[in-house]
């Protein structure tokens, strides 16, 4: 069941505010208000069912079921099954993606992210989600944690509404791009702007030239509605599975003109 809070959203329009600027009010006791960015996780990971009652009861969020589906649909052109899969869960926050992953048959599931929080309240929530769950940060591994994230032998990395908004920087997401298998499935979810030329952001760019590079092989890619915003509105977004062809090397993000 989820948990029932008393949340309200602000008066100002949504489409004057980013995405990782959304906010909303959690009503507390006496009636007090507390401000909370739609992106300050580690808040809102702290309170048991605030997260699954804002983006999944509120406003609707489909993607964990969609990026879940993308990634069954690749794998069924080539006969293979979900259940095969080693995955890595990048970004896997409170585990909503575990759960949908562990519900089509994923037998062995990692997941990783930034924010101590996060693997906390798996923990709390979904303990028998993940065989293991590691806090690291991906810009900065170290050889020692690489090697030891590689004994898995993943074969698969999904992420979810975590790439972009300085969630998942590309390196943090071409650093679990190499640290799987040759031929690994990958499969994750972004913002329908993140494909504009318009956007000329470090990581538009790096996903742009990704997606049509020789390192990946595109089997599926739609575009959805991820959630509503604030005011009700759909918020689209691109599901998208493929194939690892090599790993992306060292000079992929100097070559395209990123420097970070």
């Amino acid at each position: 069941m989820i948990e029932q809070f008393r949340i309200k959203f602000p008066k100002i329009k949504a489409h004057d505010l980013d995405q990782d600027e959304e906010y909303f009010f959690l009503m507390e006791p006496e009636d007090k208000e507390r401000k909370i960015l739609f992106h300050e996780y580690a808040e809102i990971y702290k309170i048991k069912g605030l997260y699954e009652h804002l983006f999944y009861e509120r406003l609707k969020c489909n993607s964990p079921t969609k990026v879940s589906e993308a990634l069954k649909y690749s794998l069924s052109q080539v006969q293979e099954n979900l259940s095969e899969l080693r995955v890595l869960d990048l970004g896997a926050g409170n585990g909503m993606m575990g759960e949908q992953l562990r519900k089509q048959g994923v037998a062995r599931l990692i997941g990783v992210d930034i924010i101590p929080e996060a693997k906390e309240a798996t923990e709390r929530d979904r303990p028998m989600i993940y065989d293991a769950y590691y806090v690291e940060d991906f810009c900065n591994l170290t050889e020692e944690q690489r090697e030891d994230l590689q004994e898995w032998s993943f074969n698969c990395l999904t992420t979810v509404a975590a790439l972009g908004f300085g969630d998942i920087p590309a390196k943090a997401f071409i650093e679990a791009f190499n640290i799987l298998q040759s031929k690994g499935w990958i499969t994750f979810n972004i913002k329908e702007t993140f494909f504009n030329k318009s956007d000329e952001s470090g990581f538009s760019i790096a996903i742009r030239e990704l997606i049509f590079s020789e390192y990946l092989d595109v089997y599926y890619l739609e575009r959805y509605q991820h959630r509503l915003s604030m005011e009700g509105q759909p918020l689209y977004y691109f599901a998208i599975a493929g194939r690892k062809n090599a790993d992306i090397p060292q000079n992929f993000l100097p070559s395209i003109g990123i420097t970070a």
